[in-house]
């Protein structure tokens, strides 16, 4: 693809420039800036969300600017506390180490590390001394962390806001500090946490700090995007499933997708949109994002893939196989269930209840039912996921 202009990059798939796009902009006219975009590791996969910011990124980075991919592990430990009614709950060391393993593999599907930098603010923040601490605090008053949306919800509802979560948006901020960066990239949700950087740029290295602010995709339902929510299309999704899920995406989101998850200029969009039906623009964006992330010859084989299983009733070409044990006799359905498809007792009595599960093509709606496995049978449970027992 050509290299985009200051122009596009500045423009599209950006929902706000503080303090201005035009002082940004002129900026990067006159010279190369540095800039950064953190994620905390609370999970091991990475999703669409993560990718509309780390997109944004390598636009800077294709630019040649200085473009640096800040990987939480310090402020992780304190916990995000944007857009959350509740505390998170903490996070070990060991936890942290597991959920970055492969996220450089995953985010290297979106940024090219050649071009990127990967910093962790671990290796900084876990060594402020207490004077540290009090020094970067005495930049930011108290009532003005207080007077955080999250915070007056919960204060007015009688919660508690823990110290830890105020401490949060400094830890943030000061990353800008250390890193002495003109820029930061970030979801809406960050624009607190990004102005409190902003604000300690100017008081302790006494210059400016941009902030870019990316939009925000909904999951697969239109909620929140979460993994909690079992709503979101994960980077490192099979292509069949990447390909799958985007076809269960709620169609008023589909605008959305294609604006912020594909590169597709707004203006084809518009074409598209008046010339397919909602399905067929829906299985265009499909293949669009998959294509990104696993390339057009995967992307057409899922869609076939797709159409096989849900337009021709076919059962997928490529079935999990799973050893047959005894005790599978033994078990209730919703036992067998939960364990073979790695998820709670109570969500498997909750598909099955709901006829969510097929047993070699028939409809089981018993949780309790002890079953009757044998070598051969075919388990399916929703429209994607299916294993045969051997």
């Amino acid at each position: 693809m050509k290299k985009p202009t200051i122009l596009e990059v500045l423009t599209r798939q950006v929902a706000e420039i503080l303090p201005t796009k035009n002082g940004l902009e002129a900026v990067m006219k006159k010279r190369k800036i540095r800039l950064y975009l953190g994620i905390d590791p609370t999970g091991g996969n990475l999703h669409l969300g993560h990718a509309v910011p780390l997109r944004k990124l390598q636009q800077f980075a294709d630019l040649g600017h200085e473009a640096i991919l800040v990987v939480g592990t310090g402020t992780v430990l304190a916990g995000d506390p944007s857009q959350r009614d509740k505390a998170r709950a903490p996070i070990t060391e060991q936890e942290i180490t597991k959920n970055i393993t492969t996220w450089k593999q995953q985010a290297g599907k979106v940024v090219d590390f050649k071009k990127v930098k990967v910093r962790h603010n671990g290796d900084w923040l876990k060594k402020l001394q207490v004077t540290d601490l009090l020094q970067i605090a005495s930049n930011i008053s108290a009532i003005q962390l207080f007077q955080r949306d999250m915070f007056r919800r919960r204060t007015q509802k009688g919660d508690t806001v823990w110290m830890n979560e105020t401490l949060y948006p400094l830890l943030q901020g000061y990353d800008s500090v250390v890193l002495d960066v003109d820029l930061e990239i970030g979801g809406t949700d960050q624009v607190f946490n990004m102005l409190i950087g902003r604000e300690l740029q100017r008081k302790m290295k006494g210059r400016e700090k941009f902030v870019l602010t990316v939009p925000m995709i909904l999951g697969l339902d239109g909620k929140t995007m979460s993994k909690t929510s079992r709503n979101t299309v994960n980077i490192t999704d099979l292509p069949e499933e990447m390909y799958g899920k985007l076809m269960t995406l709620q169609d008023s989101l589909v605008s959305q997708y294609f604006a912020l998850c594909t590169d597709i200029p707004a203006k084809e969009v518009e074409i598209l949109k008046k010339k397919l039906s909602l399905r067929n623009l829906k299985a265009r964006l499909a293949q669009e994002i998959t294509s990104l992330y696993h390339g057009a010859k995967k992307a057409e084989q899922a869609e076939k893939e797709f159409v096989r299983v849900f337009k021709e009733k076919q059962l997928p070409s490529n079935i999990k196989k799973i050893e047959f044990v005894s005790s599978f006799h033994e078990m209730p359905l919703y036992q067998i269930i939960r364990t073979l498809f790695s998820i709670s007792g109570l969500e498997a009595r909750r598909v099955i209840e709901q006829g969510g599960v097929k047993i070699d093509g028939v409809v089981q709606k018993n949780p309790s039912m002890i079953s009757k496995l044998r070598r051969g049978t075919i388990i399916q449970v929703g429209k994607r996921r299916t294993l045969q027992v051997i």
